[in-house]
């Protein structure tokens, strides 16, 4: 809501609406998130909000979640009270493997398929191929075309354990790893959780597919 009559120096700087809701917004990414870029959208500069006393209060809308594009709101609840929603976009700057030509689906890549880059995407970054370990052990989901930036779901990763198949078992438990022998009772593609029967007990738990024949519960 905008006051008419008020002196220059009482007047709020767009600039400072704009900085409260950015650093909201900073404040809530998570721990370690680098390369995070947060850009208040511009402002009517014909805007005249009486000057707070007191820092501004941003916040998000009732049962807004963080997204790359979004409306903050920013308000004075001392000496003037107003708010205003303040269009905000989020963007990351990441490194990613980009494809160096065009491949078919089911192409196992290798890291001489893939040349790095930086770039910037969208929202919080979050998806992307950072460990290329995954190409050994998975092959492309579908066709891309050449520079299309790798993400996990192109991947469809191996079958490591099949249904009947003997399983080494391990949980860790206070940091010491105990092992056991189990039997697969279904499929399993690496990262996958499936089931596996203890043959002696017959105990049936829940494991995820690790390396070949290897399956990780939790105790």
């Amino acid at each position: 809501m905008g006051c008419a009559g008020l002196a220059r120096g009482a007047v709020e700087p767009i600039a400072s609406i704009r900085h409260a809701a950015e650093q909201f917004v900073r404040s809530q990414m998570p721990p370690g998130e680098k390369g995070i870029v947060v850009h208040a959208g511009a402002l009517d500069s014909r805007l005249r909000l009486a000057r707070c006393q007191a820092p501004l209060q941003a916040g998000m809308l009732a049962g807004a979640r963080l997204q790359p594009n979004m409306s903050i709101s920013v308000g004075c609840h001392s000496g003037a009270h107003w708010t205003l929603y303040v269009p905000v976009s989020i963007e990351s700057r990441i490194d990613v493997w980009a494809l160096r030509q065009p491949e078919n689906a089911g192409v196992r890549l290798t890291s001489a398929d893939l040349a790095p880059e930086t770039r910037l995407v969208s929202g919080v970054a979050a998806g992307y191929v950072t460990n290329l370990a995954l190409l050994s052990r998975s092959t492309l989901r579908h066709p891309m075309p050449a520079g299309a930036v790798l993400h996990a779901s192109d991947l469809l990763a191996d079958f490591m354990v099949r249904q009947g198949q003997q399983v080494t078992l391990i949980a860790s438990i206070d940091g010491i790893e105990v092992r056991a022998t189990g039997v697969a009772l279904q499929d399993g593609r690496y990262g996958e959780l499936i089931r596996v029967q203890n043959p002696e007990s017959k105990k049936v738990v829940q494991g995820t597919v690790g390396d070949a024949h290897v399956v990780y519960v939790s105790p």
